[in-house]
């Protein structure tokens, strides 16, 4: 990708302590933004002042600016349509609000002018943060490297200056310059950015690095293989804007016929008025039947019987710990026939924690023993793995004894004196030097029956010798098992899980959460790839993820889902909705509280129309008198209003999250109880 597409993002953005540099657009930076506060800012002046009975001078200038600074974008935006000889809504709401003035109704078309206003800057918004969180994962990788002279010294040097075949020096906490292949030094390396793997990866020579990954605590001497706009994290980002720019164009339901509606409605305004001008009815008749016609069929009460049940929703999902970006996204999310889950911090805590403690036999330690000394070894390290043993052994209430002579080789483990004796805790296949002692065959037995598990093996060494093995893994949530039950139900399918981690790990946390489609090793790309293949076949798919490498793959589903906790900036804004309590559950909830929605919408529109057929045929064939109309109009919008506000209920949620665990199995269901 050529060099001017993916720019070096500039330093000027700010820096969270503890993370990467971070962009954020603020809300008033957008013109959008700053139109709609000032005309709402001007109605909600005006408005008390009209109610209050103060004169027409006192409120008539504030409404007029409520219509100039709301309505002048869309009025452009919709001239500029019409020239293209498309009629959009934006501008027959314009023209609705206009008409509505003509004929001293200003209020209520001033409430129309601030919520068009109002929705084009959150939309606006919307389309800024994301492209804020897009270009933010470039500052991933350091604006900076330490390259390899010639001479065997060093010099520092722009990342985006590094080309392939050049060598770098990576030290320990640094984040790798570019993609690259060890040549000497070993490490640990956290790429859960890249591939999601919960515990970072060991590195020796010949292993392959990504940029924008972090490094442990050994140096790593890296051949640059690929340029700068060519690496993984680059790659990520393209992906992304390509994905978010190809997505299908997303319409409420009642948006798809508003072309049709508009034309007609217009048409039908005109034939009102010109019709009886023909027959010789006289001009201010036909302009007061004309302007009745034109209150009386505008799409207000339309568009209020489909807006307030989406924001109703949005607000009860908002309570109950879900984020749903848009009113397009709370329709979209009960659309889905096809789920896929990332596994780690998805399906899975995301911390490593100790899921098994098998002392070996002969060792004469019992497991509390074998994990106290584990753990006084491991204290002084930072490892995660080290963080894991330490945990287990103060959640277990163990003390630990001091730890004297510490030492940490990377890729290998922890030496420490504890208690007089020399322990070694780390990699079986390094520790383990003698195989063919009895007590290193038991070792590489236990560990090697620990990984079929999909954990990681670590093992602990007492004065030289073999006297346990620890597994650890990534734990998974406690509600994984019942949530991917109720998506079935929910969806008809049982959904696909798509990491990056290994297969046995996938296959393990799979079996547990009930899913029978594991695609394991995946890097980002695979991962959208996987979303459009289904895609292709016909599905509409929700995918829920929370790192960087499923951003590709939430921009492309039908709709995306991140969790909030531990969620990567690029994922939580690239997403159309964010679980912010990382409550699992809320997921199939909020898709049967989407699909609720949608009924409820069905049920306003089909009273709205009644209304403005039976208000337009009154106008037509007989005389409507104006306030008649009017309140007609303003009847059926209070009445759908009211009726999509039900949606804001307690029981509605009760009852969404009640449907899909109806149909869970019961053995999911008591796990997610017992667990």
């Amino acid at each position: 990708m050529p060099a001017d597409v993916l720019p070096r993002p500039s330093h000027s953005v700010s820096a969270e302590p503890g993370g990467v540099p971070r962009r954020r657009t603020r809300v008033l930076a957008l013109a959008e933004a700053r139109w709609a506060g000032a005309a709402l800012a001007l109605f909600l002046l005006a408005l008390p002042l009209e109610l209050a009975g103060a004169p027409a001078w006192a409120w008539g200038p504030l409404y007029a600016l409520v219509y100039a600074a709301g309505g002048w974008e869309p009025a452009l935006s919709g001239l500029r349509e019409l020239r293209e000889k498309v009629l959009d809504v934006d501008l027959l709401m314009i023209v609705a609000a206009l008409g509505a003035a003509s004929i001293g109704q200003v209020m209520d078309g001033a409430l129309l002018i601030v919520i068009f206003a109002t929705s084009g800057a959150l939309e606006a918004l919307a389309t800024a943060r994301t492209q804020d969180a897009v270009r933010g994962l470039l500052d991933l990788a350091p604006a900076t490297a330490s390259r390899v002279t010639a001479g065997g010294g060093e010099e520092s040097v722009a990342t985006g200056d590094l080309v392939v075949g050049d060598v770098i020096r990576i030290r320990p906490g640094e984040r790798v310059g570019a993609d690259g292949r060890v040549l000497g030094g070993a490490s640990e390396v956290d790429q859960a950015t890249i591939t999601g793997e919960p515990l970072p990866a060991p590195k020796e020579p010949g292993d392959e690095v990504f940029a924008g990954t972090l490094n442990g605590t050994g140096t790593l001497r890296v051949a640059v293989e690929r340029d700068a706009s060519e690496s993984v994290i680059a790659r990520i980002v393209a992906m992304t804007e390509e994905a978010s720019r190809t997505k299908a164009p997303t319409q409420l339901f009642i948006e798809k016929v508003e072309q049709r509606y508009s034309l007609g409605m217009v048409a039908a305004t005109l034939a009102v008025f010109l019709v009886p001008l023909a027959f010789g009815d006289d001009m201010t008749g036909s302009l007061l039947r004309a302007m009745t016609f034109m209150i009386v069929a505008s799409p207000c009460a339309v568009v209020l019987a489909t807006m307030p049940p989406l924001l109703s929703a949005m607000a009860n999902a908002g309570r109950h710990g879900v984020l749903v970006k848009s009113a397009v996204v709370m329709e979209r999310l009960g659309q889905a026939d096809a789920v896929a889950l990332d596994k780690t911090g998805t399906l899975t805590e995301g911390t490593p924690r100790v899921t098994g403690v098998h002392p070996l036999p002969g060792a004469a330690l019992t497991c509390d023993a074998l994990l106290a000394l584990a753990a006084a070894a491991e204290d002084p390290s930072e490892h995660p793995l080290a963080r894991a043993v330490a945990s287990a052994a103060r959640d277990r209430g163990l003390p630990l004894l001091p730890a004297s002579e510490f030492t940490s080789a990377p890729g290998t483990g922890v030496t420490a004196t504890v208690g007089g004796h020399r322990v070694a805790v780390g990699s079986p296949a390094r520790l383990l030097r003698d195989t063919g002692s009895p007590a290193a065959s038991r070792a590489a037995a236990s560990a090697a029956a620990m990984e079929e598990t999909g954990c990681t093996a670590v093992l602990v060494l007492r004065d030289g010798l073999p006297v346990g093995v620890l597994g650890i893994a990534d734990r998974i949530r406690c509600d994984a098992a019942a949530t991917v039950a109720s998506l079935a139900v929910l969806t008809g399918g049982t959904p696909m899980l798509l990491t990056g981690d290994n297969p046995r790990a996938a296959a393990r946390l799979a079996a547990e959460a009930g899913i029978t489609d594991v695609r394991a090793g995946l890097l980002p790309e695979d991962k959208a790839a996987a979303v459009r293949e289904l895609e292709r076949a016909g599905h509409r798919v929700l995918v829920v993820g929370d790192g960087v490498n499923d951003a590709p793959a939430l921009a492309a589903a039908h709709v995306g889902i991140a969790m909030g906790r531990a969620g990567s900036d690029l994922a939580l804004e690239t997403a159309d909705a964010v679980i912010i309590r990382d409550e699992l559950a809320t997921v199939p909830a909020v898709i049967a509280l989407s699909r609720a929605t949608r009924r409820l919408v069905v049920q306003n529109l089909v009273i709205a129309g009644v209304f403005i057929s039976v208000l337009v045929a009154w106008d037509l064939i007989g005389h409507l008198p104006l306030p008649l109309g009017v309140l007609g109009h303003e009847g059926s919008t209070v009445i759908v209003g009211l009726n999509g506000l039900r949606l804001l209920r307690e029981t509605a949620w009760s009852r969404a999250a009640g449907q899909g665990r109806s149909g869970a199995p019961a053995a999911a269901r008591q796990t997610a109880t017992v667990d």
